[in-house]
């Protein structure tokens, strides 16, 4: 079988790619090794009516108004701007941290534990916070989340989060936010829709079958692409255990409580699903469904969600890029796994874009 454009992924990156080359007239094909389309964009609807996310929460957002346009071209958002909340001491408390929790904790003439330029991960956490507070609310998450000391982490990671000053309570800051209606799924099926596309197909397994004229666009892990020849490069993902509530109609205050401790379970966050649905949706829920997330090394890449951030992995995946751009064949390694980049959906959307755009006017691949 011939093809123009072959995308291997059906994921955020893999299905914007398709849309955008499918715009401008060009041939494509999409496959996916797992079951179902989307990538890790991807819900479904518990029996109670609802609507968890397979893969962990998505909150949508994003400052740019093209995005924000080309995303409701496939299904309208309702408004929701996500509210964390942190249990520390028995009590919850926002996340990200507040300055009036720091006062109440460190003082008023409170200062960073930490001075010059970080060399790791609680380095750069303490340059923000004092010692008391780091503890509180950022090493057992940090250390539960990666399962390694905070130590050996990238300083780059701390950029995730912030101090808020002013007491903020959302997220994110971000001009546009929201949850698709329908769901993910239902909007990435609008996304994909009129796409040529093969489910429980393996690219890597099965590479002589399809051929690509133009290029290949493969959005999976970038050692696999290579056989792992080099070693394999580490994520870590979550076990997620649902839990229907059949008699309450809430059972916490916001959509997502993270639990740093160890004494309430080995759980990292709970998710109640049902902040996240428009309201008339939830209204006609009875009870609620509650998820608890615990982090894990995979080694099914199915389950990869996170990127690992660290030097070790930083310096093997450079290797692996220096190859991908040597590749004599007309091929382009993109997306989360295949640049080893933690993307959120916007960036995800904004650099397929880049990427597709660049696609459709040069044939030099290796500059994408």
């Amino acid at each position: 079988m011939k093809v123009d454009y072959l995308i291997v992924g059906s994921g955020l990156t893999g299905a914007t790619i398709a849309r955008t080359l499918t715009d401008a007239g060009r041939e494509v094909l999409v496959v996916d090794r797992r079951p179902h389309f989307g990538g890790n964009v991807h819900d479904f609807q518990h029996h109670s009516g609802v609507r968890i996310h397979t893969y962990g929460p998505h909150y949508f957002r994003t400052n740019s108004a093209p995005i924000w346009e080309f995303v409701n071209r496939f299904g309208r958002f309702h408004h929701f701007e996500a509210v964390l909340m942190t249990t520390v001491d028995g009590a919850l408390e926002n996340w990200p941290i507040a300055a009036s929790y720091l006062r109440r904790t460190a003082g008023h003439s409170w200062k960073p534990d930490f001075k010059g330029m970080p060399s790791n991960f609680e380095e750069a956490s303490l340059s923000m916070m004092p010692r008391i507070v780091y503890e509180k609310f950022v090493r057992g998450y940090t250390e539960k989340q990666w399962g390694v000391p905070a130590t050996s982490l990238s300083p780059g990671l701390a950029k995730r989060f912030d101090i808020r000053h002013d007491d903020e309570p959302r997220l994110m800051r971000a001009s546009y936010q929201g949850i698709p209606i329908k769901g993910y799924s239902d909007w990435m099926s609008q996304l994909l829709r009129g796409i040529p596309l093969k489910l429980n197909y393996d690219y890597l397994a099965r590479k002589q079958e399809i051929t690509a004229r133009e290029l290949v666009i493969f959005t999976g892990p970038i050692d696999e692409y290579f056989g792992c020849d080099l070693g394999k490069l580490h994520y870590r993902g979550q076990h997620r255990t649902h839990i229907y509530l059949r008699d309450r109609s809430w059972a916490q205050p916001v959509v997502q409580i993270n639990n740093p401790g160890h004494e309430n379970g080995c759980h990292i966050r709970t998710i109640e699903w049902k902040h996240a649905m428009p309201p008339d949706q939830a209204a006609r829920v009875a009870g609620t469904v509650l998820t608890h997330e615990v982090p894990f090394s995979p080694t099914d890449s199915n389950q990869f969600e996170y990127p690992f951030p660290d030097q070790m992995n930083a310096a093997l995946y450079a290797r692996y890029k220096q190859r991908a751009q040597e590749l004599s064949e007309r091929v382009l390694i993109c997306g989360r796994l295949g640049e080893y980049r933690y993307y959120d959906m916007d960036q995800a959307i904004a650099r397929a874009m880049t990427l597709a755009a660049r696609i459709i006017k040069s044939r030099n691949w290796v500059t994408c």
